[in-house]
């Protein structure tokens, strides 16, 4: 269903037919001939030494002999020759994958490896990746007709025969990856001078020409816009014109220019690989968004199926992307320092509205602490008042036992001390409703 994936069997199958015709003569469909008639042949046995010859002949890396062995094993299944799961994990032991831990490159390290590009191709391309953290084959699956510069914020377009999770989907650009394919679109389509031999004549001729902008011609693909401006109709000339041919270019532009910069290191134990490779822009897309509190967004934004749950409209994900844009701009300076003054501006009026609510906290605590020493007062005062009260009381318990033979000697005492404290209560019930009112 996948050309891509079936030119990948078919070398793997003829790798196994080249180890079967050197170890025993035969080749591939001899060979499951014979299977199926119940030859000689042992399928563990020699499933077995073609796993010896892998690792030994070829040196190959753990998981990629992991991979010849499993398409050898389907492939012979698919003939209806049985192999029993159980046996083929006794009989056949394959060398365990040693993992290594992957660092994620920083910011830096892509401007150094930005500013070290001299082909303007591959920087264009280079800044998409560590941008948009799309894959290294979609990025060159892009058209012209896939590109919405004029969308605010602008993006790409990815056909969903390109990706791996078979959805179209797009990605945000920032403004300065918007500025870099400009530029590359530019100098891709301009007009440049042209000297040839008249076939008929044999004179030179020289020419200025214009090459076709053509909307299905893929963004990073350079023979076909060839192809276009010198009008040849031959597929054969056309190598580059599918995006798993430009891949290949790539990865070795992107070699060179690493080994040019001092960043070429291998890994270890695999000199064939480098440490930083294409994929490791998207590794850094991923760890830099999440690091940012985006976590679901980031796995949106680089492509993956993500949760099911999280659902945002079109206007949220691109305010979440302005947020994040600063970090995925490189060498764009003033939009950087623009972002800085913006941000440096933001943190003083955060800085302000801070000591303002420092004051008013400052402010209510001296109220509170002013109220309850009124209000202590307030107790004091009340407190001073019933103690009176409660005197009085007493006073008016006194005259009521008082005997009947001694109230005439003291009827004038008593009418005194009625008015007296009619006169008090009346105050002190004003001063109690003030302090109720307080």
């Amino acid at each position: 269903m996948n050309k891509q994936t079936a030119n990948e069997y078919y070398a793997r199958l003829s790798n196994f037919e080249r180890f079967l015709v050197s170890q025993y003569g035969n080749n591939l469909d001899s060979f499951v001939k014979e299977l199926k008639n119940g030859n000689k042949f042992d399928v563990y046995e020699i499933i077995g030494n073609y796993s010896i010859y892998l690792y030994e002949k070829l040196n190959l890396h753990t998981t990629t002999l992991k991979q010849r062995i499993i398409t050898a094993k389907n492939f012979l299944e698919f003939h209806d020759i049985d192999i029993s799961p159980r046996k083929f994990k006794l009989k056949i032991r394959l060398p365990k994958n040693v993992k290594r831990s992957k660092e994620s490159i920083d910011k830096n390290d892509i401007v150094l490896i930005l500013n070290g590009c001299s082909d303007l191709r591959l920087k264009t391309y280079v800044m998409l990746l560590a941008s948009t953290g799309a894959r290294a084959t979609e990025s060159l699956s892009i058209r012209n007709r896939d590109l919405r510069l004029e969308l605010n914020p602008p993006r790409i377009m990815i056909k969903g025969e390109y990706t791996k999770t078979k959805v179209d989907r797009y990605i945000f650009l920032t403004n300065e990856m918007k500025e870099q394919l400009i530029k590359w679109q530019n100098f891709k389509y301009r007009k440049r001078r042209v000297c040839y031999k008249d076939p008929k004549t044999g004179k030179s001729i020289e020419e200025y020409r214009t090459p076709e902008d053509n909307p299905n011609d893929f963004v990073f693909s350079l023979r076909k816009s060839y192809y276009n401006f010198t009008k040849k109709r031959n597929e054969n000339l056309l190598p580059n014109s599918r995006p798993q041919n430009n891949y290949n270019n790539m990865t070795v532009l992107f070699g060179k220019n690493l080994d040019r910069i001092g960043l070429g290191s291998r890994e270890d134990g695999n000199e064939g690989r480098r440490n930083i490779t294409l994929h490791s822009f998207r590794r850094f897309v991923k760890s830099t968004i999440s690091d940012l509190g985006y976590a679901d967004y980031s796995e949106w934004f680089i492509g993956h199926a993500g949760s099911e749950y999280w659902k945002r409209k079109d206007s949220e994900k691109s305010e979440i992307f302005r947020k994040i844009e600063p970090y995925l701009t490189f060498l764009d300076i003033q939009q950087l320092e623009r972002k800085g003054s913006d941000m440096q501006s933001q943190i003083q009026e955060l800085q302000e509205v801070n000591q303002v609510l420092r004051n008013r906290e400052q402010m209510r605590e001296e109220k509170d602490r002013k109220s309850i020493e009124r209000l202590s007062q307030l107790e004091a005062r009340f407190e001073e008042i019933t103690a009176k009260f409660d005197i009085e009381k007493k006073q008016e318990r006194d005259y009521e036992t008082t005997p009947i033979e001694d109230f005439e000697t003291k009827d004038s005492k008593f009418e005194k001390y009625q008015k007296t404290r009619r006169y008090r209560m009346k105050q002190e019930r004003a001063l109690i409703d003030s302090i109720k009112e307080e």
